[in-house]
């Protein structure tokens, strides 16, 4: 199965950065989409950036001008450079994929990374 594991999180002052790396291993066929999602306490899940096979980007705007997505599709990997950060940004991120393999498609997660942005 695939599995994708974070990396990167920590605590950082306010205006500092931070850069987040997911690796994706096992048989993940052909990715279609990349992306970084977060989850503060009380609130939904939300998409952060995402970049397709086409290198096609999406940020939230709350982030965008900030954070950049990068994938490398020969190591497998994806990484959110967050710049900038402020306190709004903590919250727990998580890795996502979207893939297929053969003809069915495929969602997975990683297990998230905490990122606390606090002075």
């Amino acid at each position: 199965q695939v599995q994708l594991v974070e990396s990167g999180g920590g605590l950082v002052q306010p205006g500092g950065s931070l850069r987040l790396s997911c690796a994706v291993s096992g048989n993940s066929g052909m990715i279609y989409t990349m992306g970084w999602y977060r989850q503060a306490p009380g609130n939904q899940r939300e998409l952060v950036a995402s970049i397709a096979s086409t290198a096609i980007t999406n940020y939230a705007d709350s982030v965008k001008g900030r954070f950049t997505i990068f994938r490398d599709n020969a190591k497998n990997t994806v990484d959110l450079q967050m710049n900038n950060l402020k306190p709004e940004d903590t919250a727990v991120y998580y890795c996502n994929v979207n893939y297929r393999v053969s003809l069915v498609r495929y969602t997975s997660w990683g297990r998230g990374t905490q990122v606390t942005v606090s002075s």
